[in-house]
């Protein structure tokens, strides 16, 4: 599935317009890395302005993870989300593709590594730029999902994110949450509004909104907002949470925990004009983030990171072929590399060219056996190897020996997981009950992979387990932004008479502070 940044436009999936600031490159910039327990970002920049962007958003972490007393499973190393800043908005663009020229950054979330494309000069010196709530309402779904925290309700779900991403950073290291999103400003006063019926109820928001722009985020924030600080209705948001969990209609669930809803829409117009709102301000010192690690990336590294973000985005057939004329090149200069030969392997697999994908494979593993991605890559080439043979036992039996290797390296790593259970799919066997279970730990692992999630849903369908199924299927099936997959996801909820349900977040917000 694919992620804008920020709202609706033509009833895609979301984007953002935000005006970026045109910050150009330091002059000395070079590749560098940060690493972090949760993130991975690939820079061009100083280090000083890197270091900043990472504990930024490992602080952002922490404050999730404290104001709603929750958190998902610390990601193993290859699972973190990995971030690319490139030069500017127009190169983010490329690398989406389309004609879409509000897009400023886009979100890929999948189990073999979920990433994002930004723009450089997210931060500069001591300032967060614009687009950088743009990236913070991207983490937020990333959160919550992987922490399972709430029912897949659109105006939900984009409501907790935009009030997450108007979160500002303050020289002393205080955060801010909670804030008033002010590029929603606009939006809230002077566009159409959205009623309460139709923000509760998806469908007949679908039904009754035009072709223009509106201000479904905008009031799906103030509604979030108000539920969250109001103390005359505090403990609805949850109970209502818990509702549409336990199978009740959002609009029902809506109007039994908040009553009369024109009342509440009559308060939301007040709480938008007040002049002041709460928010929560975390002082230096109240979140604890671990260790941040920067390095100069290697010449070969470096050189070889242009094509790298390019396949990691995807590509079709002609730009398959330009990354691995560039790839081809890169290695020819830095034939020693494990990250180029890995990057190689891959762009050689995306060109169709098998065999020169598992050789370059080997030859990383060979160069630096600690690298996953060079056995990540060894085992999706001997995969597509194994599709194109007659008799493809030996392909498979060589496959599950890398499979095991990269699990014994990095044990919580989704790909071999996934993998152990393909291995069993793709030879018409049944799936042992190691495998069945290695598959489902890679849900917990990557559960905002909606086709992984599918793929386990309707196993545990075939095994007749209609409540763990439910569970795996719903998420997908309700997702505001899950296309085909989700409609397909409700069809076999409905067959099966299903009453779609997910975990729900424990959130007891502590007093805010005025702002």
């Amino acid at each position: 599935m694919r992620r804008y940044f920020g709202f609706r436009i033509a009833g895609a999936l979301c984007a953002m317009v935000l005006a970026v600031c045109g910050v150009g490159q330091p002059a000395q910039a070079k590749w560098r890395e940060a690493s972090s327990e949760h993130f991975v970002i690939y820079a061009n920049e100083s280090e000083g302005n890197l270091r900043r962007f990472a504990e930024s958003l490992e602080h952002f972490h922490a404050a999730l993870k404290f104001l709603l007393s929750t958190e998902p499973d610390t990601p193993s190393p290859s699972n973190r989300l990995t971030i690319y800043q490139v030069d500017n908005r127009r190169k983010v663009r490329k690398l989406y593709g389309g004609d879409n020229r509000y897009v400023s950054g886009f979100y890929l979330p999948r189990a073999e590594g979920s990433l994002a494309i930004v723009p450089h000069g997210i931060v500069s010196g001591r300032k967060i730029s614009q687009s950088m709530a743009v990236l913070l309402h991207e983490y937020t779904h990333h959160f919550l999902t992987a922490a399972s925290t709430a029912p897949p309700v659109e105006w939900l779900s984009e409501g907790a994110a935009e009030f997450w991403a108007a979160a500002s950073f303050e020289p002393d290291g205080t955060i801010n949450v909670g804030r008033a999103p002010m590029h929603r400003a606009y939006e809230l006063l002077s566009l159409p509004k959205v009623p309460i019926e139709e923000l509760l109820d998806s469908s007949l928001y679908e039904a009754n909104r035009g072709r223009n722009y509106d201000s479904f985020y905008g009031r799906s924030w103030l509604l979030y907002h108000y539920l969250t600080f109001s103390k005359e209705r505090s403990g609805q948001l949850r109970e209502y949470m818990l509702r549409v969990a336990q199978g009740t209609a959002s609009l029902e669930a809506g109007q039994e925990v908040f009553g009369d809803l024109e009342q509440l829409e009559d308060e939301l117009s007040d709480y938008l004009m007040r002049r002041r709102i709460l928010s929560f301000q975390l002082k230096p010192g109240t979140l604890k983030i671990g260790e941040i690690t920067i390095r100069e990336l290697r010449e070969g590294e470096a050189a070889i990171m242009p094509t790298r973000i390019v396949s990691k985005r995807g590509v079709n057939e002609e730009i398959a072929q330009e990354a691995v004329a560039d790839a081809r090149e890169v290695a020819a200069e830095y034939p020693d590399d494990s990250a180029v030969l890995a990057e190689l392997s891959e762009a050689e697999l995306d060109s169709g060219h098998i065999d020169k994908a598992l050789a370059a494979a080997n030859k990383a593993i060979e160069q630096d056996g600690t690298n996953p991605e060079g056995y990540a890559r060894k085992i999706y080439a001997l995969f597509a190897k194994a599709d194109e043979e007659t008799d493809a036992a030996a392909t498979y039996t060589e496959a599950r020996k890398t499979i095991v290797a990269l699990n014994r390296l990095e044990n919580d790593h989704p790909v071999p997981l996934i993998y152990y259970y393909r291995l069993y799919v793709e030879q018409g066997e049944a799936p042992s009950e190691v495998a069945v279970q290695g598959i489902r730990r890679a849900v917990s692992l990557a559960p905002f992979d909606l086709g992984l999630r599918m793929t386990v849903g309707q196993l545990m369908l075939e095994k007749g387990l209609k409540d763990e199924a439910r569970g795996y299927l719903a998420p997908v099936a309700y997702n505001p932004h899950g296309g085909e997959m989700a409609a397909a996801a409700r069809q076999l909820i409905e067959y099966e008479r299903y009453v779609p349900s997910a975990p729900v977040i424990e959130y007891t917000p502590p007093e805010g502070d005025d702002s």
